[in-house]
C-alpha cells in the first residue's frame, strides 16, 4: 500500500510520493515530486490492496493492461504528445508497473461540474483535439474503448486536453472479439453488447461514438445520453450480464439517440449551430459501427460545418 513520502525508484529517477490525486479499480494516481528539479509528476501505480483481493487472472490483467498502456505511450514521437499525456518515465515498484506521466489539471468531468457547459467554442476546439488524439492512436495501431470525461485531462496553461489513461486499449490489427472493457456508460452498442458468437467486436469507429457521448455531455453541462444512463445502470447492477436485460427490455438494441436527447442537446446550442451540430452528433451517434464517420477528417469536415456562434447581429437581437 502507497503512503505519503514513500520513495518510488524509476529508470530516470526517485519520485517521494506527496498526495492521491486519483483512483480507479485497479489503478491510484499520486502527486508525486521528481528527480531534483524536474518538477512534480502524476505517479500511476497499480492498487497493491485490490490486486492482493482479486483472482490471479484478474491480476494478470491489470499488470498486462497497465504494460500496454506504457509500451503504447512508449511509442509515440515527441510531437505525438500534443493532445496525450507525456510518459516521462516507467519502471517497477514492488514487482508491479509504475508510471510517471505529466501533471495536469482536472479532468473534463470535474471542470463541467464546477463551471457548467463550456462556451461552444471551446467545446468545439476540445472535440478537435479529441479527435486529433484518436487519430494518433488509431495511427499507432490501437483501439482507444475508455474515452469518458475522466480520462480528458485539462492543460490549464495552454487551453487544451489531452487523452489520458490507455489501459483497456486493444490492438486494431486483431479483428477477433476480445473481453469486456471499458465504462458502461460510455461504449458503443458493440462494445457493451456481446457478439453472436461471443466476446465484442469493437473498432476504431467504436471511439467515435463515445466522442459523440462526449460531445453531448459538454454541450449539456454534464448530462448523459438516455442510453448510456440506460446501460450505465444495468452494468452497476448486474455487470456484463446487464446487457442481456437491456435487449430485452427494448426487443433488441435500444435507440442510442431519443428525441428528447436531441430537444436537449439543440436548445443549448446557439441558432445557427444546431443543424451542424445535430448533424455531426447523430453520424458520431449512430447504432451501427459502419454508419459512423470513416475516419478523424470525416469528422473534421463535420466540426467545420458547425459555426461556433451566432453572427452577431442575430445575437444581438
Amino acid at each position: 500500500m502507497a503512503h505519503i513520502d514513500d520513495i518510488v525508484t524509476l529508470e530516470l529517477g526517485q519520485y517521494r510520493l506527496r498526495e492521491q490525486i486519483g483512483a480507479s479499480a485497479y489503478g491510484l494516481v499520486w502527486r508525486a515530486s521528481g528527480p531534483f528539479g524536474s518538477g512534480d509528476v502524476a505517479l500511476k501505480l497499480v492498487n497493491a490492496t485490490q490486486m492482493a483481493l482479486a483472482q490471479p487472472a484478474l491480476r494478470s490483467r491489470w499488470i498486462a493492461s497497465a504494460q500496454a498502456e506504457i509500451a503504447f505511450l512508449q511509442t509515440l514521437e515527441p510531437w505525438d504528445e500534443c493532445h496525450i499525456v507525456r510518459l516521462l518515465d516507467s519502471g517497477m515498484h514492488q514487482d508491479l508497473p509504475v508510471q510517471a506521466l505529466e501533471l495536469l489539471g482536472d479532468d473534463l468531468g470535474r471542470h463541467v461540474a464546477a463551471h457548467g457547459a463550456p462556451p461552444l467554442a471551446q467545446v468545439l476546439a476540445w472535440l478537435r483535439q479529441l479527435n486529433q488524439a484518436l487519430a494518433k492512436v488509431h495511427q499507432y495501431g490501437w483501439r482507444y474503448l475508455d474515452l469518458k470525461p475522466a480520462n480528458v485531462l485539462l492543460d490549464p496553461w495552454l487551453r487544451r486536453v489531452k487523452l489520458a489513461d490507455f489501459g483497456t486499449s486493444r490492438r486494431l490489427a486483431s479483428s477477433e472479439a476480445h473481453s469486456y472493457c471499458g465504462t458502461a456508460q460510455w461504449q458503443a452498442p458493440e462494445q457493451f453488447f456481446p457478439a453472436a458468437g461471443g466476446g465484442y467486436a469493437t473498432a476504431a469507429r467504436s471511439d467515435y461514438f463515445a466522442l459523440g457521448a462526449l460531445f453531448y455531455f459538454m454541450v449539456t453541462g454534464g448530462a448523459s445520453l438516455a442510453y448510456c444512463a440506460e446501460c450505465g445502470a444495468a452494468y452497476r447492477a448486474r455487470l456484463a450480464d446487464g446487457a442481456a436485460e437491456v435487449l430485452a427490455r427494448h426487443g433488441g438494441l435500444p435507440p442510442t439517440l431519443q428525441p428528447d436527447d436531441e430537444e436537449r442537446f439543440a436548445a443549448a446550442l446557439p441558432g445557427l449551430a444546431r443543424a451542424g451540430a445535430l448533424a455531426l452528433l447523430r453520424a458520431l451517434l449512430a447504432p451501427h459501427a459502419d454508419d459512423r464517420p470513416r475516419n478523424a477528417l470525416h469528422i473534421s469536415r463535420l466540426l467545420d460545418a458547425v459555426p461556433a456562434q451566432d453572427e452577431p447581429c442575430l445575437r444581438a437581437a
